[in-house]
């Protein structure tokens, strides 16, 4: 009886470990306000080399961009903070005026890149 309720406590003690591991790790998507290749460049970059950001990939087609980040080092507010401070609108936070005023003119509303 006590192997049994000793190995029901290990398999316990795991689950909750798998659980707080998965929540250590989260994914969000968000509509940006890039419109080019040089936008998806400039933004991936940026986020791909900050500390607890394990990838960011932006789809052209739809703006949205998929961001994968460790909670313990960055949270969704400063994932959509940085998208703002490099010139785009991320989701509900708007651009960075100034940052945008110096993107590319092809990287502004209606450009046309080639990237």
């Amino acid at each position: 009886m006590k192997n049994i309720l000793a190995l029901a406590m290990i398999l316990f003690v795991g689950m909750s470990f798998a659980q707080d591991k998965q929540k250590k790790v989260r994914t969000i998507s968000f509509k940006t306000s890039a419109v080019c290749g040089e936008c998806k460049e400039r933004i991936e970059n940026e986020l791909n080399y900050t500390k607890g950001v394990i990838f960011a990939e932006l789809d052209l087609d739809n703006k949205v961009l998929t961001v994968k980040y460790k909670t313990k080092h960055i949270n969704e507010y400063q994932v959509k903070g940085l998208v703002s401070r490099i010139g785009y609108d991320a989701g509900d936070v708007p651009r960075n005026k100034e940052a945008f005023n110096k993107l590319p003119k092809c990287c502004k509303s209606e450009g046309h890149c080639k990237r």
